[in-house]
Parts: structure tokens; C-alpha cells; sequence
């Protein structure tokens, strides 16, 4: 019998909870039950973390990743009777136990030497998969559609990186463009919100919320129409991040909700769980260990860490209470104006699509939630010395005088005034605009999400607000610039990239993991970008090395 959404719903809370074990908390449309294991650190326990600390694997999210040959049940029985006790008896058990590098879809790389145009269509089927079904017990989570990952290491679907991956298509990728929203709201039906990526150690959390502008890409002449027709699927995202919202109070936040001074309500990132990451369980040890916490003090420092990694922005030094050290991380302390203003467009969405139903009662009152949004963003998350929109510390009721290209949202999202506008313009160009771009904040501590690094993302977020107020010349420096890092190191490397050094016009740096290649929202912004600046000119194919790789 097909579970009912109410039941796929409290399943999902048990899985997030970590204690769903063997629950069928998802399935396919027309199949019967599939079993989606908890994650692999609850599922597997002692053997998990024994693993993970080991260092075994020079990237701790191939463990998380990998695939068990058995139930849990009977590797854990065997892992007990031999108690593997040294680290080569260890690799060796898990080896056996264990797949731990499933292989790729086989498809064809894209010949070396294309013009970057060409490259970047080459991409498309390199980076599409179909996992219609999850293996038995592993972290994988089904979708019904095939969708497009981002590359290298991360060999599934992920949230916010598909709005910009969508960017990029074409006529040849609409079936694929409607088919990834499809399964953003198949997601919201079986778990009751869009998990982080599609596995399960990431039900604890979700992304940015870009659900609504994904649904806007399948009609784009008329957005409102789509919304429409997604209306249950946005207002239970809607709920999911509003959740608790009613026992939360100044003073008192409840799981994303923030009830400011006021009585005004606004979010924050969050995280379900307060434990290590799955995929990066050694790592999060080690910063509780650096930061001499234990007990509550390092489950609270772990929910910061996970809360950052809902935000997308893992790591920058806007999380840090000494702006350097992720052993001070407070994400949950902080109210973002880029969530904020995103939340404020799922709002409005929202009220359109019920106003095109013919439902005026609730475009009222989502027409209200955003207005009431809007009016505490400005009042709040505005920085009137610095003039740009700025993090919000509420235990200490200020701004924190953050210089990030988080600024920009409330641009694109249409919730700032015209003067904060341009403002927001004048100091961005003063202290974000680079060589290269816009790089990710006015900071260098070698966290990935700060300077000197640009993130397609945040670029689309850049020329998308600042065009929206008219600020065109800016937008198209930023715009020019980016292309122009992007085609640069094509020409050099034959890569498209995750992230980009925008000071150098170099590979980005910094991180957990080494710079990947591939990349799905480099690609679709890059296109994206091409279509809106046709005169930008592009790398000859004879300046593209021959001997270039994806």
C-alpha cells in the first residue's frame, strides 16, 4: 500500500532525526515501498566513525558514499567478530564490505580543443544521471527523473546549484530542465522540503530556497502560470522553513524561524541534527577538538557547521565569530539577507500563483508574509553606515558590518529601496569588484567562500539585482569580467570549474576538498551570461589546448 504524505512526512522526521534505520521513507511513483537506509553514521554506528577517523580515504565523503554489499546488520555482525585492529586489517574489511567508488555512467568526453560554447554542450550528457532506484542500504536517495550533478566528487543532485546549472539550457535539455523540477517537488512530497543534496546524511537540511525561480524557468513568459501549477509544492517548502513558527519569540528561536525585537518574523540556516557530517565526519571532529568543545558545546558547534552547509557558503568568515576560525562558528546566531530576500521571493511567488488560481484569500495572505518580510529585511539587515545589506547577529540584536556579495540578493530579489540600491552598487564596486568578478567577500582567510574566490552563483545573483535596479553599466563589468575569467582559464586548462580566484583570474582555491571540474553552474551561468552579453568574445578554438580534459 502507498504511504500517505502525512506518513512519508513523520518517517522523514525520523530519518532526520537519525532513527529511522530500515523505514521505507521514500517511493517511487507507481512502485512499491523503497527502503531508504538513515545515514551511513547512524546506520553502521561504531564501524562508521572507526572508519571515518581512520582517514582511510583521502576524501571522507567516499565513505559516506559507499556501498554496502550486505545488510547492516550482517556487516556489523562480521565487523564485530573481527575486530580489525590495525588500520591495514581495517582498509582491508571494508574493501571487502563495502563499494567504494561506484562506477559512472559511461558517456563520452567532450573532444579536447572545443570552443567553450561547444564544450559546454558536450558537457550536458557527461553530467546527467537517472537513479530511479537507491542500492540497498546506501546513502543514496531515488529520483523518478533523470537531472544533471554538478561534477567531479559530487555524483548527485544538489539543490541550489540546479537553478544555475538550469540557466544554461536550451531547447535540446527542456525535457531534462522540467524533469529536475519534477523531482525537486517529488522530493518536497516524500520528505516535506528539498534536502540539501540527494542523500540521506542531507534530510537534516535543505539549500537556498530557488525552488520558485527553477519552477519559473519551465514559463518563462509567464511565471505565474507555473507557479500555479507547483502551488502545493511551494507552499510546503514555504511551511518547511517556517516550521515552528508560532512557539518561536524574541529572543527564542525555533529550529529556521527568528522572531525579531518587534515581533517580526525572519530565518536563519539550520540544521536538524547536531552531529558531524557524514561526509565530513573527521574533519568536524577535528574543529570540535580544536575548539576544546564537548557534550553540548560540540553538538552545538556541529549544527553551526551543518547550518553553514544549508546555507551553501561552507565555509566564510561571515560565519565566524573572530572571522577567521571555524572553530568559532555561530551560523545559527545570524539572520542572512540572502536567505531572507529569497524567502521573500518564494512569498510572492506564492501569492501570484494562488491569485492566478482565483484563490485571493491566500494571495492576501502570502502577499502579506512577503510585505511583512520585506519591511523587516530593511529595517534589520540594512547597514546604514557601510550602506549594503548585512548579517544579523540576534542574541546581540546588530548587524555585523559583513562585506560579502550577499549584499546582492535583496537586489535580485526586489526587496531593497532605490537608494539602498544604489548604494548597495557603489559599495560593492568599491569593495567586491575585481579583475575577474566579484569576489565572494572583502576577506582572505582561505575559506573557500571568501576572497580571493568568485562563485558563478553569486555573479548571476550580481548582474540579475544590479540590472533589476537599472545599475547597467555595473552589471555589465561584473559580467564582462567573469566571462573573461572563466574563457581565460578554458584557455589554459580546458576546464570548466567550481570556483574561480577572481583577483588572479586563476583556479579558485581553498576548501575540504581539492577544486573540481565539471561543472554544472559554472556551465549554465557561463551560457546564461553569453546569451545576455552576445558581444563578449570568446577564446578562438586554435587558443584551446588540444590536450584540455573535462
Amino acid at each position: 500500500m502507498q504511504p500517505t504524505f502525512a506518513t512519508l512526512r513523520s518517517f522523514s522526521a525520523l530519518c532526520v532525526l537519525g532513527l529511522c534505520g530500515l523505514i521505507a521513507c521514500a517511493t517511487l511513483p507507481g512502485d512499491t515501498a523503497t527502503e531508504v537506509p538513515a545515514p551511513p553514521s547512524v546506520l553502521f554506528g561504531d564501524l562508521f566513525e572507526e572508519v571515518a577517523l581512520a582517514g582511510l580515504f583521502a576524501d571522507s565523503k567516499q565513505w559516506a558514499d559507499a556501498v554496502p554489499k550486505d545488510e547492516p546488520a550482517a556487516i556489523l555482525a562480521r565487523y564485530a567478530d573481527e575486530a580489525p585492529a590495525s588500520r591495514e586489517d581495517l582498509r582491508a574489511f571494508v574493501e571487502r564490505e563495502f563499494v567504494l567508488d561506484p562506477p559512472a555512467p559511461a558517456a563520452r568526453p567532450p573532444t579536447p580543443g572545443l570552443p567553450l560554447r561547444r564544450h559546454i554542450a558536450a558537457l550536458w550528457p557527461l553530467l546527467t544521471r537517472h537513479t530511479p532506484q537507491a542500492e540497498p542500504f546506501s546513502s543514496r536517495l531515488p529520483l523518478p527523473n533523470p537531472y544533471v550533478v554538478p561534477g567531479g566528487r559530487f555524483r548527485e543532485i544538489y539543490y541550489w546549484d540546479s537553478w544555475f546549472t538550469m540557466l544554461g539550457f536550451g531547447r535540446q535539455q527542456a525535457l531534462l530542465q522540467r524533469g529536475m523540477v519534477d523531482n525537486f517537488a517529488w522530493l518536497i512530497e516524500q520528505h516535506g522540503h528539498i534536502p540539501n543534496g540527494s542523500r540521506t546524511y542531507y534530510l537534516s537540511r535543505s539549500q537556498p530556497p530557488f525552488f520558485y525561480e527553477m519552477v519559473a524557468l519551465l514559463e518563462p513568459r509567464n511565471p505565474r502560470a507555473a507557479w500555479a501549477s507547483y502551488l502545493e509544492a511551494l507552499r510546503a517548502e514555504h511551511a518547511f522553513w517556517m516550521a515552528g513558527a508560532d512557539a518561536a519569540a524574541p529572543g527564542a528561536p525555533v529550529r529556521r524561524v527568528v522572531v525579531m525585537p518587534d515581533g517580526s518574523r525572519l530565518n536563519r540556516y539550520w540544521d536538524d541534527r547536531a552531529a558531524p557530517r557524514d561526509e565530513s565526519w573527521r574533519e568536524d571532529v577535528a574543529v570540535a577538538r580544536e575548539a576544546g568543545a564537548s557534550g553540548k558545546e560540540a553538538e552545538r558547534l556541529w549544527r553551526d557547521i551543518r547550518a553553514a552547509a544549508e546555507s551553501g557558503w561552507d565555509f566564510s568568515s561571515r560565519w565566524f565569530a573572530d572571522g577567521r576560525s571555524l572553530a568559532t562558528i555561530r551560523t545559527t546566531d545570524i539572520v542572512p539577507p540572502d536567505l531572507n530576500s529569497l524567502l521573500y521571493g518564494l512569498e510572492r511567488a506564492i501569492s501570484r500563483g494562488c491569485e492566478t488560481r482565483g484563490d485571493q484569500a491566500c494571495a492576501d495572505e502570502y502577499r502579506e508574509y512577503a510585505n511583512a518580510r520585506r519591511r523587516a529585511i530593511r529595517n534589520y539587515l540594512w547597514n546604514e553606515d557601510a550602506g549594503v545589506f548585512d548579517d544579523y547577529h540576534w542574541r546581540e540584536q546588530r548587524v555585523l558590518g559583513h562585506m560579502t556579495a550577499a549584499t546582492l540578493y535583496p537586489l535580485f530579489a526586489g526587496v531593497a529601496t532605490e537608494a539602498q540600491a544604489e548604494r548597495v552598487a557603489a559599495a560593492v564596486e568599491r569593495h567586491l569588484l575585481k579583475r575577474g568578478g566579484i569576489v565572494t567577500s572583502d576577506r582572505d582567510t582561505g575559506q573557500q567562500w571568501d576572497a580571493p574566490n568568485g562563485w558563478a552563483p553569486l555573479q548571476w545573483i550580481a548582474v540579475s539585482g544590479l540590472r533589476r535596479y537599472g545599475e547597467t553599466d555595473l552589471a555589465g563589468t561584473v559580467a564582462r569580467r567573469w566571462l573573461t575569467t572563466v574563457s581565460s582559464v578554458y584557455a589554459e586548462t580546458g576546464k570548466l570549474l567550481e570556483k574561480y580566484n577572481v583577483v588572479e583570474l586563476t583556479p579558485g582555491g581553498g576548501g575540504e576538498y581539492p577544486l573540481q571540474d565539471g561543472f554544472g553552474w559554472t556551465n549554465g551561468v557561463t551560457v546564461a551570461m553569453l546569451r545576455l552579453y552576445p558581444d563578449f568574445e570568446l577564446p578562438r578554438e586554435s587558443d584551446v589546448p588540444a590536450t584540455a580534459h573535462p
